[in-house]
């Protein structure tokens, strides 16, 4: 699924079954979970499933996906990625750097937020946006919202280092003519960094009960 919003020079991997055997783990990754509960060590090892996966794609060995800092993948050199899960799905995308600059996905249950994470996520032009399309039985748009935010925030935090809020990018969506469950977005920044663009462009879908979003950062793209 995660494929249908990425251009072809993104390696992209996913998975609906949600759990693969801890075992299958490299043993450095195996000792950031090895605390964890079952679900989360399951779900750890299934994604990182995916990102393997997309790295055979690219013709690389399969590696170990460690962490940085607040959770950030540590790719092969030479390579820009991005990974999600939710109940239900797992992906990855890979991407060599020399042709993308950086690369954010992500995905979530097409379920309304709780009520009080939309005011914590949301700004007031997005909520007047949104507000007509509140009772849209297809697409949850809240949710689709907080999505888009974090692929945003997954694409800025590995080129920056540093955080973005919620209330730091406006975001705007739209339908692809002729259908009601996927188009395109634009979030625009109110937050400079060099060499960074003040805005970006994604992509959004909504498919067997997932919002999914997805940005790909061209290398040549000026700030």
């Amino acid at each position: 699924m995660i494929e249908r919003l990425l251009p072809p020079n993104v390696a992209c991997a996913d998975t609906y079954e949600t759990d693969a055997p801890p075992g299958s783990l490299y043993p450095e990754e195996a000792r950031l979970v090895a605390t964890s509960v079952d679900k989360r060590r399951h779900e750890f090892a299934a994604v990182r499933a995916c990102a393997r996966r997309a790295m055979g794609d690219l013709g690389l060995p399969p590696a170990p996906v460690l962490r940085g800092h607040r959770g950030m993948p540590l790719w092969p050199e030479g390579t820009v990625g991005s990974m999600t899960h939710c109940e239900g799905y797992r992906a990855a995308a890979l991407a060599w750097s020399s042709e993308i600059r950086a690369v954010g996905i992500d995905a979530e249950p097409n379920e309304p937020l709780p009520p009080d994470v939309w005011g914590m996520i949301s700004l007031p032009s997005e909520r007047a946006r949104l507000s007509t399309g509140a009772q849209d039985p297809a697409v949850h748009w809240d949710r689709l919202l907080f999505s888009a935010k974090e692929s945003v925030f997954k694409t800025w935090y590995p080129l920056t280092r540093t955080e973005l809020d919620f209330d730091e990018a406006d975001i705007s969506f739209r339908r692809r003519p002729g259908t009601a469950t996927e188009g395109t977005f634009t979030a625009d920044l109110f937050r400079t960094a060099p060499g960074m663009p003040a805005s970006y462009e994604g992509r959004w879908l909504i498919d067997d009960g997932f919002a999914v979003t997805a940005i790909a950062l061209p290398a040549d793209h000026a700030a």
